[in-house]
């Protein structure tokens, strides 16, 4: 059974960072690719920024540009996304999914197995 779970929420002071982590389980990450997307409170679920493929290739939203990064481990299965310079909009839950059809942006109808998510909440 294929899972991905997402770890590394939690509150955060306006300015700071996180680095939140979605591992695989049951697939090897060698091959694919991830996606994040948040959804705030009250909105619709948006992408974030999304792996096009396993070589690097990634798309990135607006609101990703300049702050936020991802990166993976192999060796540990794992995808981080690096959050910086967070803002109380960035308020939300964080989810990561795997990638199942092709695609240059965060469509989420690219992405199945959504991870359970992890909250993040920017305040001071």
């Amino acid at each position: 059974q294929v899972q991905l779970v997402e770890s590394g929420g939690g509150l955060v002071q306006p300015g700071g960072s996180l680095r939140l982590s979605c591992t695989l389980r049951g697939l090897t990450l060698d091959r694919n690719a991830i996606g994040w997307f948040r959804q705030a409170p009250g909105k619709e679920r948006e992408g974030v920024l999304c792996e096009r493929n396993s070589y690097g290739s990634t798309f990135y939203a607006d609101l990703a540009k300049g702050r936020f990064t991802i990166s993976r481990d192999g060796a540990k299965n794992t995808v981080y996304l690096q959050m910086n310079s967070l803002e109380p909009e960035d308020t939300g839950i964080y989810y990561c999914a795997l990638r199942v059809q092709r695609g240059d942006e965060c469509e989420s109808g690219d992405f199945a197995t959504w991870g359970q998510g992890t909250l993040v909440t920017v305040s001071s």
